[in-house]
């Protein structure tokens, strides 16, 4: 009877993985899965001891009211640091699984050799990636580090070989210990563009931990979740390697190879600097606009403030607005399209890379606010660049670009950004919202 609840449950997973390809059916798509989660649950709780329930609910008590309070309370801007945390307890959960069951069992299964290390791995990667998104940690790198973590992997290879064929508890120690090193290792170097790809990577290792635990459980719920979790990252971290024009291999063992190119010698004088009167004034004239949002738009909350200019040059001046969004644009996969989505502002107007890409030539008016490195020129012309060879949108064949910064800071990826001195760019210095919001109020009069 509980294989026909499980599937049930199963099905309604893929169902709502299945209609988050559209953001109109997210929300109803969200609920589909909520209630497949529910009818998991309850079916795993229908079969449990009656006197291992107390720990089990309160378990779910507790991790339950934890989920709601971090998901109530965590900003959108802080939303890829959760999404870190939480790929590293789905990890954290296969290790200390794998614990109960070689401690129940006298007979270690390979799945949980192999879970002990991917979980751990999960683990240590997701808890650097997150203190590099929070701003805690940065890039780190130093001699000799590729050579470090091929006898680090060997090792641990090593260990999962003797660990199976020797059955010995004490070697589970070893090898998770020596795993969680290597997570550690192979995401310390990782920074700027690539860390969108990383948690795809280590979301789908949350996922493959978790088949493996329910193959070693005999769970085929969790065989099934793990795995469509397992496979719908991997084919994110594809289709953004793609996008940056890299791969895999290159990001997880060779980033720490490119060299940043930054010198002062390689900046210039600004050549224009605007007021937010200036920009109403342009922007109202103009026939097409193009919006590249980025993480300072986050950081900055200024994406209700984008949808109230946005309003005002539609109705009032009639100026087609268009929303340009980067496979890599902010933290996370799909970063922009939540905060975009959050303000209200309609799916029609936002295009992907390869859909406006070729527009900018005739775009009247470029507004980038907070976008740095996916406008980078360097990632074209400069071989020497960390981002060399990453498609970026073409803005400098605009007729006037809007770049909205704080200051003439570096990017995420750490490299200066020649857009700022082009002769058709004109910086607007400033918090992203406060700026926009001027120039709504100027709009409005």
């Amino acid at each position: 009877m509980n294989e026909i609840f499980y599937s049930t449950a199963a099905i309604l997973f893929i169902l709502s993985i299945h209609g988050l390809n559209s953001p109109k059916n997210a929300q109803k798509s969200n609920f589909i899965g909520i209630i497949g989660m529910i009818i998991a649950l309850l079916t795993i709780l229908a079969f449990i001891p009656i006197n291992r329930l107390p720990i089990i609910m309160t378990s779910l008590l507790l991790g339950g009211t934890i989920g709601i309070i971090s998901g109530r309370k965590v900003l959108m801007t802080a939303l890829p640091q959760m999404v870190a945390v939480f790929n590293g307890l789905g990890g954290l959960a296969a290790v200390l699984l794998s614990l109960g069951e070689i401690i129940l069992n006298p007979y270690h299964h390979l799945i949980s050799t192999i879970s002990v290390i991917i979980g751990s791995l999960t683990f240590s990667g997701s808890m650097v990636a997150f203190l590099k998104l929070q701003g805690c940690l940065k890039i780190t790198s130093f001699r000799s580090q590729q050579i470090i973590n091929f006898i680090f992997t060997i090792i641990m290879i090593a260990l999962a070989i003797i660990f199976y064929l020797s059955q010995k508890n004490e070697f589970f120690w070893l090898l998770t210990i020596i795993s969680f090193i290597v997570g550690i290792l192979l995401v310390l170097p990782i920074g700027g563009a690539d860390m969108p790809i990383i948690i795809s990577i280590l979301n789908a290792a949350s996922g493959w931990a978790a088949a493996g635990i329910g193959f070693m459980l005999e769970q085929p719920l969790l065989i099934i979740t793990g795995a469509i979790i397992g496979a719908s990252g991997i084919m994110l971290a594809q289709v953004m390697t793609k996008a940056m024009n890299a791969s895999l291999i290159e990001i997880l063992f060779f980033t720490h190879n490119k060299k940043t190119n930054n010198t002062d010698s390689d900046k210039k004088e600004i050549t224009h600097i605007g007021s937010p009167k200036d920009a109403a004034f342009i922007m109202e004239n103009a026939e097409n606009m193009i919006i590249i949002p980025g993480y300072g738009m986050a950081a900055a909350h200024a994406q209700y403030s984008l949808k109230e200019m946005t309003t005002i040059l539609e109705k009032k001046y009639h100026v087609q607005v268009r929303f340009a969004i980067h496979p890599v644009a902010g933290r996370m996969p799909g970063h922009m399209n939540v905060l975009l989505a959050e303000a209200d502002i309609p799916y029609d107007q936002i295009f992907e890379f390869e859909d406006i890409n070729r527009d900018f030539g005739t775009a009247d008016v470029v507004y980038i606010i907070g976008a740095n490195d996916i406008t980078n020129p360097k990632a074209k012309d400069d071989k020497s660049s960390p981002i060399y060879g990453m498609p970026v949108f073409d803005v400098s064949s605009a007729k006037t670009v809007f770049f909205v910064k704080r200051s003439l800071n570096t990017g995420y990826a750490g490299i200066d950004n020649p857009l700022f001195y082009a002769d058709n760019t004109i910086m607007l210095f400033g918090d992203a919202k406060k700026i926009t919001e001027s120039i709504v109020k100027e709009l409005a009069e």
